[in-house]
């Protein structure tokens, strides 16, 4: 049976990607540091939360510790490219984040998603420990693999397929 968590303490490198053809993609994380990597598949609902909860955290920091720089990215696109094999870890439920003041690192909490044959006390977490710029780093990234699927709709802001789509707005005609 496999150690219940893991804690990667602290990060040299995290980053995430989607495999599969747009509007069928899986979308992982995978972090490496301390002797350890770990893969975890996750939605693509929960890697927009991320993101977006990173852009509120950091600013939070920043105001609560006005002492602190400024996270910088300094986006590398080539090395944050993930390289095979993904194999995951397990899906995850649930994502928080979280700060340790006295040592500066923004820690990310990724927690099993709970299944019907498991107790909330059988799941297992991984804490990624990361300083701000690599959080920064990861959130611009995440948004790039975001980004990179289905174009949108300018009409009712849903994802449409290559051949277009069933637009409401337009009483369901194709574009």
């Amino acid at each position: 049976m496999p150690e219940k968590d893991i804690e990667i303490k602290p990060v040299e490198w995290f980053s995430c990607t989607a495999i599969g053809k747009p509007g069928e993609r899986t979308f992982f994380i995978k972090a490496r540091g301390s002797g350890q990597e770990v893969s975890l598949l996750l939605e693509k609902i929960q890697l927009q939360t991320l993101v977006v909860g990173i852009e509120e955290f950091l600013d939070e920091i920043h105001e609560k510790y006005n002492g602190l720089l400024d996270a910088q990215s300094q986006l590398d696109a080539a090395a944050m490219k993930i390289e095979p094999p993904v194999d995951p870890l397990y899906r995850v439920g649930e994502v928080g984040l979280a700060y340790a003041e006295d040592e500066d690192l923004a820690i990310i909490l990724l927690r099993e998603i709970l299944t019907t044959q498991e107790s909330q006390d059988d799941l297992r977490v991984v804490r990624l420990w990361t300083t701000r710029s690599q959080l920064l780093e990861f959130s611009d990234w995440a948004k790039t693999i975001i980004n990179s699927g289905r174009l949108i709709c300018p009409q009712c802001g849903e994802p449409m397929d290559p051949e277009g789509h069933l637009c409401p707005k337009k009483n369901g005609h194709k574009k």
